[in-house]
Order: structure tokens, then C-alpha cells, then sequence
């Protein structure tokens, strides 16, 4: 094929030989080379966990922990990835050094965080935790659950976890939320080496687009959370269904294409395997389903739909693109038809409330489709200046993850003839048809990730009559991505790591709140600010209206008074300010970066705000927004808070 080396081709296993075709041999791999591979994994992960005994997490300011990870850290990342590279060129030892070596990538991208921190990494997992506690409470949906009705119709991940806490007697999803990340990854794992041996039986392209898809998975949508369960399942559905695809082999058992110079055929490919999992079960590839195999499907769809809003959409935008040659339809359009039947009844029952309250919405975002692009491009202008360096090295992985798979769909003509390029492409209409809150572009490239990985390695680990220098180079290209994803997955911890004394100020104010009472923050960077919140309402100051946003930004207790101004005469509100919501302020540009420290210096000279607790991390402070006749504040300010310097912590340094 053109731009293809040419190399002899092997045959799916459970098939005859390609006719005058020899099984390739293994280029000669040295005995150092293969000791060194297998050496260097214990090394690696010996070298990673010393590394973490001394890392001084209060010391993390606007690159994370990027800037307190020591030297060894990066070292076992290095030392890992060339042990991987080393594994995979020698063909004599077993897949499971392979399947080591990734699990272990995953441990120390992903396990990382959860050794260091002692508390939960992550607003948004707090806040899962949160709602699982409350239906657990109520028995199901949460009534007067605000902002968070959503999850009352789309429950299934919280009532999984609930049913997993009445059966193993668990008090609470806190204990082991934190394990998400590398959990949910390792899970991950099995349908995507599904996915990929449907695609080859090459276990150097299979193993090479796995630890491609780690290395380049930066959006970070794997903590605790329905999407990172609904991407294992929608993995799932989409490996089951193209194992089950007819192949592309023609009756001698060779990949399709074009003969060289010499007139023996002589394809690059590498041996398909689309078709053989159904053959293996009696059922020939592309002939329909075996009825257990799509019962299967059919749970897993359904498991979905109930637990996420957008996977079931990204789930029919794939299967309608692998149904697009005509000799996969007989396979896909059931599970197409299944799933679209699912989504429309679950949407017209249980998620109608949501879906009637943001009709409009939805309809304007299909006409703005340029709107919904640049809704998730960050305005680089107001975040810290490391950030917009991350921001840019996380465009350039994306761009760079696309441009490969792009090329190699130019140079290697048999990806062409894969369900790969569908599947690259199908999140792409989502990504014109609504903005998902600013999410939708890192979404598309989740959801296309895992075919783009397997197009890049497919470009990079092809055989080479120079095997060293092509070895070095694929050496440089993996450290890079896996460079660019440390930039991407570990910049903003800062705002995600909670320590012990902003526990405690939350878990004080939950006390001290009495029923429907106000809890007001800057953000939501606040662990176990959701807890109640049922019966406590949240209003987060830089959520609310752009023109309280500006008033706040002008006047912070006027901007206060604006945005809980909707209170009922006598209720209290509970204010908590925060070094990790200070965090989020400057690392991300939602608020201005001094606009907590104004707040807090105005609200402490204030009659009426009581001060409630106050450590070196966190302050709270209690108010009537709209007090009662005889509530008028006394006279004279409240104490104000001996923190770090005496003002609520900057964010660019610890206590």
C-alpha cells in the first residue's frame, strides 16, 4: 500500500494461513533489552511511591503539583515509559508485562492524588457524595433539591452506590470516592483492549493505543462522578458492537489492498479481528446477534440513559456513524434503534421537568453552533499566567492527538477500512448542537480519544527498516504526550486539594445552620458545602447573574446583599470564604483574584456578620439578609479573623 512498508502478512488467529503467506517472524530482540523491560516496572513504581513520602502539599500555588512533586517522581514516569516501549518490542514476554505496565501508568497518573490527600479530591466528587447521602435520606429523589434536581433524573450511578452501601453496610460514598480516578481507569481498560483487538490482532498496536489513550486523557472527567461511570459502559457497548461488525478479509484471509511492485501481495495491515469474537460463539460476524450478547447490550444501554445526560446522545451519534456503510447495518441498527427508543422514553418520562425548563435553550443552542465551539475556549486573558500556559499545552495535546490520527488516516490506507475514523468523527455533531455549559468541546475529544489513540499508535509503532531510530523517536513523542497530560491533569490542584481545616469549617457550619438556612460561598470549591442541601440552599457568588457579578465586583457587600436578596424575612445565611475557592478565583478567572480578600475585609467591619468559626484556611460568618423589627444588627463590627497575615489566605501561598 502506498506509504505502507512492506511486510509479510499474518493471519487471524482460527484461520488457514493467507495463501503463499509465512507467518512473520520476531525481529531479534537482545537479552539486555528484554531484562532491562522487565526491570524497570518494580524500579518504576518503587521510585514513585518513595517519591511521595516528602511532598509538602501546602507549597502547591498556580502549577499544583506540578511544583512539589520531586525530582523522582518524573523520573519513574520516564523510567515507566521507556520500560513499556522496551516490553512492547519484544515479542517473547507475555501481554501481561504489557497489561502491567499500563495499570501501572494509570497508578501513578491517577493514584497519585489519592495517596497524598487525605480528603476527597474534588468539588464535584463532594458533591456526588452529597446526593447519594440524600437519596439514601429520602429513600429516592431529593424534593427541594435546587439546582441539583437533575440527578433526581438521572439517578442510576447514585442508586448503584447506594444499593453497594446498604449491602456492604458502608455509612457513606466518602470512603472510598476518593479511589474513582485510578478505579474507574483500570475498569476503563478492559473495553478498550476489546475495542482495539476487534480492530488487530497486533498486540504491539492493541497495547501501544492503550497507553496512548492514557497518556493523552487530560480532560479529567474520570473522578467520581456519572460520567465517568457512563464511559465505561458506553466503551463497553461500542467494543461489543464492532467486535460483532463483518471483517474486511477477502476469502484467503488477507487484508484488502493493493499489490506491490514484485506481484505477491503484500499488505501492511495488520491481521483483523473485527468478526472473530462471533464466530468464536457460533455466530458469523455481520449475520445479527446472538440473543444473550445483545440482552447485553440492551443493559448496559439502559444503564446509561438512566445515569447521564449526554453519553446516550454521544452513544446513538457513534452507532449511527457505524451504521453508516451499509454492511454494518445489520448489526448496528438494532442497538441504534434500542438505544434511540431508550432515550426517548426515559427523556419524555422521567427527565421531561429538566428538559421542558431548558426547551428554549436547547433550541437556541442549535442555532448558534459557532457559539457552542468557542463557549468551551477558555478567556486566557483573566486566569493566572501559568494557566494560560497549561491552557495552551492542553490545546496543543488535543491538536496534536487529532493532527496524528489525521495523517494516519492519510498513510495507513486499512485504518480507512475500520469503524475507527466513524467513531473519531461521531462526537463531532454534538459538538455544533449545544455547548453542554462550556464542556462540550473537551467532551468530543473524550469521547473520540479512544479511536485517535489507536490511529496514532497505528501511525507510530508500524514496523521500521530502522527499528533504533524509530524507537527514539516513539521514546520523545510518548514522554511528550504524557508531559502535556501532567500539565493538563495535575495544574489546577490547588483548587482541588482540601485539607483537614476547610473540612472542619464546613462540617462547623452544618452544624451551626439550622434547617433552610442560606449557605453562601464564593464558589464551590468548598468540601461538603452540598451536605443538606436539601434543606439548606446554596447560592455560589459566581454563579449568579452577570449583573450581580458586577455589582459584586464593584461593591462585595452590596454584590453579597444582591445575590441572597431573595430570602425570607429572619433567615439566616451562613457566608464561608476559603483558601481553595481563593484557589479557583485566580487559577481559573472567575472571579477576580483579590474579590474574596475584599469580601472578607468588608464583611468583618460589618454590623451583623457574626463571626461562627475561623482557622487558618477557612472563615464563616453568619447574617440576616432580611431581618425581622428587632433583628437590626448591634452596633460595632463583628471580630475580625486572625488568618495568615490577617485576611483570608492568598492563594498563591499556605498557612
Amino acid at each position: 500500500m502506498a506509504g505502507d512498508p512492506a511486510v509479510t502478512p499474518v493471519s487471524a488467529p482460527g484461520r488457514p494461513p493467507a495463501a503463499g503467506a509465512t507467518q512473520r517472524r520476531p525481529r531479534r530482540f537482545g537479552r539486555l533489552p528484554s531484562l532491562t523491560g522487565r526491570a524497570l516496572l518494580p524500579v518504576s513504581l518503587l521510585l514513585w511511591l518513595l517519591s511521595l513520602r516528602h511532598v509538602h502539599l501546602e507549597r502547591m500555588g498556580d502549577l499544583g503539583l506540578l511544583q512539589v512533586l520531586p525530582v523522582l517522581y518524573w523520573t519513574a514516569a520516564g523510567l515507566l515509559t521507556a520500560g513499556f516501549l522496551l516490553v512492547l518490542r519484544d515479542r517473547r514476554l507475555r501481554q501481561w508485562w504489557l497489561a502491567g505496565y499500563v495499570l501501572a501508568l494509570i497508578a501513578v497518573v491517577h493514584a497519585t492524588p489519592t495517596l497524598l490527600y487525605a480528603n476527597l479530591r474534588y468539588s464535584w466528587a463532594w458533591k456526588h457524595v452529597a446526593v447519594i447521602d440524600a437519596m439514601l435520606r429520602h429513600g429516592g429523589p431529593v424534593p427541594q433539591a435546587g439546582t441539583l434536581d437533575p440527578y433526581n433524573q438521572w439517578p442510576g450511578f447514585f442508586v448503584l452506590n447506594g444499593l453497594l452501601l446498604r449491602l456492604t453496610g458502608l455509612h457513606s460514598a466518602l470512603g472510598y470516592a476518593s479511589w474513582g480516578p485510578p478505579l474507574f481507569n483500570a475498569l476503563l481498560l478492559a473495553p478498550l483492549l476489546l475495542l482495539y483487538r476487534a480492530i488487530s490482532t497486533d498486540r504491539t498496536l492493541v497495547w501501544g493505543a492503550a497507553w496512548v489513550y492514557y497518556s493523552c486523557s487530560w480532560v479529567g472527567q474520570d473522578y467520581f462522578s456519572p460520567q465517568a461511570f457512563a464511559l465505561v459502559l458506553f466503551l463497553a457497548v461500542i467494543a461489543v458492537v464492532v467486535r460483532q461488525l463483518p471483517d474486511r478479509t477477502d476469502r484467503a484471509g488477507r487484508a484488502p489492498g493493493p499489490a506491490p511492485p514484485g506481484g505477491s501481495h503484500r499488505s501492511a495491515a495488520p491481521a483483523p479481528a473485527t468478526g472473530l469474537a462471533a464466530g468464536a460463539a457460533g455466530t458469523a460476524a455481520g449475520d445479527g446477534w446472538m440473543p444473550i450478547r445483545f440482552l447485553m447490550v440492551l443493559v448496559l444501554e439502559a444503564a446509561i440513559v438512566c445515569s447521564h445526560q449526554l453519553t446516550p446522545l454521544m452513544l446513538i451519534s457513534s452507532l449511527a456513524a457505524l451504521a453508516i456503510p451499509r454492511r454494518n447495518r445489520r448489526v448496528v441498527l438494532p442497538a441504534l434503534a434500542a438505544a434511540v427508543a431508550m432515550t426517548v422514553v426515559w427523556d419524555a418520562t422521567v427527565a421531561r421537568p429538566y428538559l421542558s425548563a431548558n426547551l428554549g435553550q436547547f433550541t437556541k443552542a442549535l442555532t448558534t453552533p459557532d457559539s457552542n465551539i468557542s463557549a468551551g475556549l477558555a478567556n486566557l486573558g483573566i486566569a493566572a499566567p501559568q494557566q494560560v500556559t497549561v491552557d495552551w499545552i492542553d490545546r496543543g495535546l488535543s491538536a496534536t492527538v487529532v493532527l496524528l490520527a489525521v495523517i494516519a488516516f492519510v498513510r495507513r490506507p486499512w485504518l480507512r477500512r475500520t469503524p475507527l475514523p466513524y467513531l473519531a468523527l461521531a462526537p463531532v455533531p454534538l459538538l455544533a448542537a449545544n455547548s453542554y455549559g462550556g464542556e462540550m468541546i473537551f467532551r468530543t475529544y473524550l469521547f473520540a480519544l479512544p479511536a485517535c489513540a489507536f490511529m496514532l499508535a497505528a501511525l507510530v509503532l508500524r514496523p521500521s527498516p530502522r527499528p533504533r531510530l524509530r524507537a527514539a523517536c516513539s521514546l520523545v513523542l510518548f514522554l511528550a504526550l504524557l508531559g502535556g497530560l501532567f500539565f493538563g491533569y495535575d495544574s489546577k490542584e490547588r483548587m482541588n486539594w482540601y485539607d483537614d481545616r476547610e473540612v472542619a469549617a464546613t462540617e462547623q457550619l452544618l452544624k451551626a445552620a439550622p434547617p433552610y438556612s442560606v449557605v453562601v460561598s464564593m464558589t464551590g470549591s468548598v468540601p461538603g458545602i452540598y451536605e443538606g442541601y436539601d434543606q439548606h440552599p446554596g447560592v455560589r457568588l459566581a454563579e449568579t447573574t452577570p449583573q450581580t457579578r458586577e455589582l459584586l465586583n464593584q461593591d462585595p457587600l452590596g454584590g453579597l446583599e444582591a445575590a441572597v436578596g431573595f430570602t425570607h424575612p429572619g433567615v439566616p445565611a451562613y457566608l464561608v470564604l476559603s483558601r481553595a475557592q481563593a484557589a479557583e478565583c485566580r487559577l481559573t478567572g472567575i472571579c477576580p483574584a483579590d474579590l474574596e480578600d475584599r469580601l472578607a475585609e468588608v464583611v468583618s467591619r460589618t454590623p451583623g456578620f457574626d463571626l461562627v468559626y475561623q482557622n487558618q484556611d477557612a472563615v464563616v460568618y453568619r447574617f440576616v439578609p432580611n431581618p425581622l423589627p428587632g433583628q437590626e444588627p448591634a452596633a460595632g463590627p463583628s471580630p475580625a479573623p486572625q488568618l495568615p497575615g490577617g485576611a483570608v489566605p492568598q492563594p498563591g501561598g499556605g498557612p
